[in-house]
């Protein structure tokens, strides 16, 4: 039996495993898809999350691979444009989800851990022959086929819609905020006409919803929008239609759209948003989206998945070593203490996007005072993170 399965190869998934691995932990990962595989996602590496990601000695991969990011072009709903350079020399990454995870699950593999991919997640094995139930690992399927895979720990990193999670009543989607991410990659996307010393991502604040845009490698640029469903789920039936008419009638970005053409087929997500109650059931750990999701506005998502892996990782060797008293109430604090902050900065930006008037107020401010905005945008990166790591860990 091995002492750690994890389920889920993404981000959380892969970093767990190549924490656990490297500690000496038997971990056994698997995911339902064959790798790689595509995934919608912003494709941005904050600096916050790329010093994480250094500090692990895996961001070589990611900046051979990506595209340097040198901070965030900002813009309204009525033509304020602020562009903000990460302070302090970080900068970021823009890569391919695809090419990312890849590169994340190889170096957990090399670390020692037994990946096995195609294997689908049913749910968990839960034991209430003890005092209090019990998680004794997963039943899962691969090629037909349904089998136990039990162990001493077994982490949920199998995201937003986990089987384990919603399976054992730990999550679900709230009646509110329902919004849809719908994104694709573009060819011949024209740049920002911005005057720039470097290469920057892209957030165009719109009344109730958001366009995010990043170029990635290979010529492409992702583009992402994230609003409410709207005129109702037929508009989401047709992603392309959605995201043509989005970008033709954007003042900012048609023009740089005008020529361009769609890569392949749009993916649609949603609704976003997965609350979850507390877990403390001992044998589980939650990870990554499965741990609770929001649509991160500000390219953190990553973080919040790469560091929230590292955290379970922390937590499964504690229950290893002294058994599972104190390890749920130690992982939540220690997920309060790294995430609490951003979760509320990113509630209040969402919070922004839905109002129209706040919509308005901001426009009027960032005008007015663009170091705010700019102060905004170096939280966005999680800058203080990257720059404690570069100064502070010598």
């Amino acid at each position: 039996m091995f002492d750690v399965l994890i389920v889920g190869a993404g981000p959380a998934g892969a970093i767990a495993a190549l924490v656990l691995a490297r500690a000496g932990a038997r971990v056994r990962l698997v995911d339902r898809a064959t790798f790689p595989r595509d995934k919608l996602c912003g494709d941005t590496v904050n600096p916050g999350t790329l010093a994480r990601l250094e500090s692990l000695g895996v961001a070589e991969d990611v900046e051979a691979r990506g595209l340097r990011i040198d901070g965030m072009l900002v813009t309204g709903a009525r033509g304020v444009a602020i562009e903000g350079s990460y302070p302090g020399g970080t900068s970021g990454r823009a890569i391919i989800r695809r090419d990312l995870d890849w590169l994340l699950l190889q170096r957990a593999i090399a670390a020692g851990c037994q990946f096995e991919e195609g294997v689908s997640s049913r749910g968990a094995i839960l034991d209430h022959g003890g005092h209090l139930p019990m998680v004794r690992g997963a039943r899962v399927s691969h090629g037909g086929s349904a089998r136990d895979l039990r162990a001493g720990v077994t982490i949920a990193a199998d995201g937003r819609r986990s089987p384990i999670a919603f399976g054992l009543g730990l999550a679900r989607q709230p009646d509110r905020p329902r919004r849809w991410a719908i994104g694709a990659y573009y060819e011949n996307a024209l740049p920002p006409a911005q005057d720039s010393t470097g290469t920057y991502g892209e957030m165009h604040v719109r009344r109730g919803r958001y366009i995010g845009v990043a170029p990635v490698p290979g010529g492409l640029t992702n583009v992402c929008v994230v609003k409410p469903s709207g005129r109702g789920d037929a508009e989401l039936a047709d992603p392309a239609r959605m995201l043509a008419r989005e970008l033709e009638e954007d003042p900012v970005l048609h023009d740089r759209f005008a020529g361009a053409h769609l890569a392949g087929a749009p993916v649609v997500l949603g609704p976003l948003a997965v609350d979850v109650r507390s877990t403390a059931i001992d044998g589980l750990l939650l990870a990554g989206d499965a741990a609770g999701f929001i649509d991160p506005m500000t390219g953190d998502g990553l973080r919040f998945a790469t560091r929230g892996g590292e955290l379970a990782a922390s937590a499964a060797l504690q229950a290893l070593e002294h058994g599972w008293p104190g390890v749920h109430a130690r992982l939540a604090a220690d997920r309060r203490r790294e995430f609490g902050a951003k979760w509320r900065f990113n509630r209040a930006l969402r919070a922004v996007v839905a109002s129209p008037r706040a919509v308005d107020a901001a426009t009027i401010a960032a005008r007015v005072a663009p170091s705010v905005l700019r102060a905004i945008i170096a939280t966005a990166g999680d800058c203080a993170v990257a720059y404690y790591s570069k100064f502070c860990n010598k």
